[in-house]
């Protein structure tokens, strides 16, 4: 193909996907605004070091995915590539914490992480995301998690599975993380050479590996599960107690991980048979010293987000119908346009979708076209007449222009 194209790892939303991508959105406002989420915005661009700090320069996220550059005076920003620090400094900046607490915010935007394309992974990705901060009740994990899948299972995400575990407080996950190194140190032949070079800054992420010798070798690697304290064993017994008293089927994984280093206590994720390998759709957990970590006070929180291509990907939901189109003014002549332009105009402000000719068709192509359209009627103007046509019953009759919306509100209506 010749010309510019979109770069590498972006892609157009062209109509009928931006119809099911509306879908996820008014679905995802309907569930989560009844549960007392409201929706929040934080800008594209954020200071490079709020993803430094918050996410952790050992991820893979800030040492090699995200898009960086100077501002032009000397800062350092960097193209959002997760929702959650965002929403956190937020937080901070805007003192939400004097509000009722637990605050329950929502978002749907778009971010950016410069890794390999795939299915339904892109440079440039959508996600729908909830947080909530400034409370460690269980309820809240559970109820965060329950969100989620009620989302999934609204949209039609095929053969979805449920994987929950918890990382524990951070004194107790240094611990671990000391003896897992010592490990992987010990096993070091085994493992690739990416896990090698990460044994220092991040072990935990060896769980995640592919590579079949790492894999063998985390097989007998100690599990996080036997560092947790007592009150962290207490609290997420008593999330698992509320996800079986609603019904939920999930998982207990102790080898979960999350891939950023805020994550305390519970983390969870949603996985969906129907995308293969890579099957991951969204997933989360808490971040108790997140807010703490950006400068705000002491604040649990905890939050989710779920990819919107993923979603789509994996969902077999019927195809979003376009918006109806109650009028479409034809004309005969094109001294008539003025008057069909009008009278569309005044359909619209009347609460009818109108649509008028455009294209400089004649008579005959202008009804083919409102056919296409499926038009439900059809005013045809002409120099001495105006019929109005039921494009489904196939009834037309004459009528003033100046009742065309009258009748057709009657039966629209």
């Amino acid at each position: 193909m010749s010309g510019l194209q979109a770069p590498r790892g972006t892609f157009d939303v062209l109509p009928d996907d931006a119809r099911r991508r509306a879908l996820v959105e008014r679905v995802a406002q309907r569930v989560l605004e009844a549960a007392g989420y409201a929706r929040i915005e934080t800008p594209a661009f954020e200071a490079t070091e709020l993803f430094a700090r918050g996410v952790g320069e050992a991820t893979d996220i800030v040492a090699k995915e995200m898009y960086t550059f100077d501002d032009g005076g000397g800062r350092s920003l960097t193209l959002r590539p997760e929702g959650t620090a965002p929403v956190c400094r937020a937080y901070v900046e805007h003192g939400m914490h004097k509000l009722s607490q637990p605050v329950r915010l929502w978002y749907l935007s778009s971010f950016f992480r410069h890794e390999a394309p795939q299915a339904g992974r892109y440079r440039q990705f959508w996600q729908v995301g909830a947080e909530a901060l400034g409370s460690d009740d269980p309820a809240l994990d559970a109820e965060s998690i329950v969100l989620l899948a009620e989302l999934l299972a609204e949209l039609g995400v095929r053969d979805v599975r449920l994987r929950i575990a918890s990382l524990g407080a951070a004194p107790e996950r240094a611990i671990y993380r000391d003896d897992l190194a010592v490990f992987l140190r010990e096993h070091s032949e085994q493992l690739s050479a990416e896990v090698r070079a990460r044994i220092e800054l991040n072990p935990l992420r060896a769980f995640d590996s592919d590579h079949p010798g790492t894999r063998a070798a985390m097989v007998f690697a100690p599990r996080l599960a036997d560092y947790i304290s007592v009150a962290d064993r207490a609290h997420f017994a008593d999330v698992c107690e509320l996800l079986d008293e609603v019904g939920l089927v999930y998982e207990l994984d102790a080898t979960l991980v999350r891939g950023l280093d805020y994550y305390t206590r519970t983390v969870f994720e949603f996985t969906s048979d129907a995308l293969g390998a890579q099957s991951g759709v969204g997933g989360g957990g808490r971040y108790d010293r997140l807010v703490e970590q950006l400068g705000g006070q002491p604040t649990p929180g905890l939050g989710w987000a779920a990819g919107v291509e993923r979603i789509l990907l994996a969902s077999d939901g019927p195809p979003v119908a376009p918006v109806p189109v109650d009028l479409f003014v034809a004309y005969t002549a094109p001294g008539l346009r003025n008057a069909a332009f009008t009278l569309a105009s005044a359909a619209r402000r009347a609460g009818l979708a109108a649509q008028l000719e455009l294209a400089g068709r004649g008579l005959k192509g202008q009804m083919k076209f409102a056919g296409r359209l499926g038009a439900r009627h059809v005013a045809i103007l002409g120099a001495e007449e105006t019929v109005l046509k039921d494009m489904e019953s196939g009834e037309q009759r004459e009528v003033g222009r100046g009742e065309v919306i009258a009748a057709i509100k009657r039966v629209t209506l």
